[in-house]
């Protein structure tokens, strides 16, 4: 084993440069505080900005958001970032896999969860302000077809910034490591809210944009984060549970936007991405960097470090109980997950993921326009979503326990083929209980509930099947895919104008998901309370 000096790997372990960062972080929040005196400026108009130019206070925010972020990158980015791949090594981590769970491990998947679910409320976000914004700036939709653009516009360019961001911090995720992914993910939550105080609709896609690329990323590595962290007969059902969180973040935003965009618009949902970011970074501590991603770049005594805070040591391959071998070496890329012996399983994901995509931003992001479109106001809508995704929480937990202590793949699959069923049959008999609004939110449950499960299970299932050098990038391809099938669904809706009905999207998401379960369930492994190393080739790397 290598040793480090235990100065360099504290340092390692944290931030490269603290100062640096937190001054970064610093000049963040101000350039966004400073685009706020224009907003709290219109409050007297309803605080539309429509037609206003950007001041002075904005521009220079603007500029020291940019310095900002260049110099929190450089604080944060650790020494050995960037060499994962290149170092062949017969250190395993089994022991990793057998450790109790500890104060540390809760601390980890507490924050995690707030980060999943402040990470899903972007997205989901932008369901619930398409309204206020077709409005504001006078856009095309189905109640106003002579507008000046589709308001479909600002879903598309933001589910678009999130395919990119999967994508690129999947990349970074393997290359800087796990935890400054995360926390310079968080860091651009807090510096996109200002997508809240842009005055003209071209800034709103162009602020929406940035901060779906950041905010792309935030899933898949956390995901990653907590598979290579948590014992292996926790890590399933704790990974699924938190990432079923997306059915939270959905009655967090609904309630939101039914409580504060009639009094404050809709631009206040924007601007929460400034306290919540900030929370984020406060509680970076706890946040650690994966073990076996600081093996793999050969930082065995921080390694060393974050594996006895959380009850494990380091051992050798000659000490591990599992099997040994050559380990793979060489840098990783996307195209090597298309390769052996991950091409079945890869093409398995995603095929589910683009899928399950056209169902999340297709129905489900459609939803609180179409039930308006039955009759239901603006905040009536609002609450029936709320109340339905409730409803669905202990179908959440009940899918991560089987999930984590049953079966991992047959989990995926029973839950992707109910949800395909739920969603046709809530399309074909919504407009029969519109009225009643109990009914409608217990026939939105599963659909609702499903579809935030199934992005959990299979996001989860790709952090699991991949090997250190790529989990990274394999969490990422399969976000990613979800989001693709976003971009297609909304690319409709802008080319058609109007938002989708609800038998479409339905249709569009739920046979291809179908069709998905059936490739799924010929060619992905079970990954129950397996050994990350053997669960996709006996002899994977770290």
């Amino acid at each position: 084993m290598t040793n480090i000096e235990p100065g360099r790997a504290r340092r390692t372990a944290n931030f490269h440069h603290p100062v640096a960062f937190w001054l970064g972080a610093a000049a963040c929040t101000a350039g966004v505080l400073l685009h706020l005196p224009m907003y709290l400026g219109a409050r007297d108009m309803g605080y539309r900005l429509v037609g206003m130019e950007m001041d002075a206070s904005m521009l220079t925010g603007m500029g020291l958001i940019l310095a900002g972020l260049a110099l929190a990158l450089y604080g944060l980015v650790p020494r050995g970032a960037g060499s994962i791949g290149r170092r062949a090594s017969g250190i395993r981590v089994r022991a990793l896999d057998d450790a109790p769970v500890r104060f540390q491990h809760v601390a980890l998947l507490v924050v995690m969860a707030l980060a999943v679910t402040i990470d899903v409320m972007k997205p989901t976000t932008l369901a619930f302000v398409a309204p206020g914004v077709a409005a504001e700036y006078g856009l095309k939709t189905a109640a106003n077809p002579h507008g000046t653009l589709p308001v479909s516009w600002l879903p598309l360019v933001g589910i678009t910034g999130t395919l990119l961001g999967s994508l690129l911090w999947g990349w970074g995720g393997d290359r800087i490591g796990r935890r400054a992914s995360i926390v310079f993910a968080a860091l651009l939550f807090v510096s996109t809210s200002i997508c809240g105080a842009m005055p003209s609709f071209q800034w709103n896609l162009a602020m929406c944009f940035l901060m779906g690329t950041g905010a792309g990323g935030m899933l898949p590595i956390a995901f990653a984060l907590i598979a290579e962290t948590m014992p292996a007969r926790h890590r399933g059902w704790l990974i699924v549970l938190i990432g079923g969180d997306v059915a939270g973040a959905y009655v967090i935003t609904s309630w939101l936007a039914g409580a504060l965009t009639p009094e404050y618009s809709w631009r206040i949902l924007w601007l929460l991405g400034l306290p919540t970011g900030l929370l984020l970074l406060l509680l970076n501590r706890w946040i650690p960097e994966s073990a076996r991603f600081l093996l793999a770049t050969g930082q065995d005594e921080a390694a060393a470090q974050v594996m006895r805070r959380y009850g494990a040591r380091v051992v050798t391959a000659a000490d591990s109980a599992g099997p040994t071998g050559p380990q793979p070496s060489g840098r990783g890329s996307y195209a090597s997950l298309f390769a052996r012996p991950f091409a079945g399983p890869t093409t398995a994901v995603v095929a589910l993921a683009v899928a399950i995509g056209l169902l999340t931003y297709g129905f489900q992001f459609w939803v609180p326009t179409n039930l308006q479109h039955l009759g239901l106001t603006a905040v009536t809508s609002d609450y029936v979503l709320r109340d339905s995704a409730l409803i669905g929480l202990p179908v959440t937990v009940l899918v991560a326990l089987l999930y984590g202590f049953w079966n991992s793949r047959w989990t995926v699959i029973l839950l992707s083929a109910l949800t395909a069923v739920s969603v046709l049959v809530f399309a074909l008999f919504a407009d029969t209980v519109v009225h009643n609004q109990f009914l409608l939110s217990v026939l939105l449950v599963i659909p609702l509930t499903g579809i935030s499960s199934a992005t959990a299970a299979v996001t989860a299932y790709s952090a699991e099947i991949y090997p250190t050098r790529v989990r990274s990038r394999g969490a990422g391809l399969t976000a990613g895919m979800t989001k693709a099938g976003g971009v297609a669904v909304l690319a409709l809706a802008v080319a058609a104008i109007a938002a989708p009905s609800i038998l479409l999207t339905a249709l569009l998401g739920a046979i291809p998901l179908l069709l998905a379960v059936v490739v799924f369930a010929l060619t992905a492994p079970d990954t129950h309370q397996r050994q990350l190393e053997e669960i996709v080739g006996e002899r994977s790397a770290v």
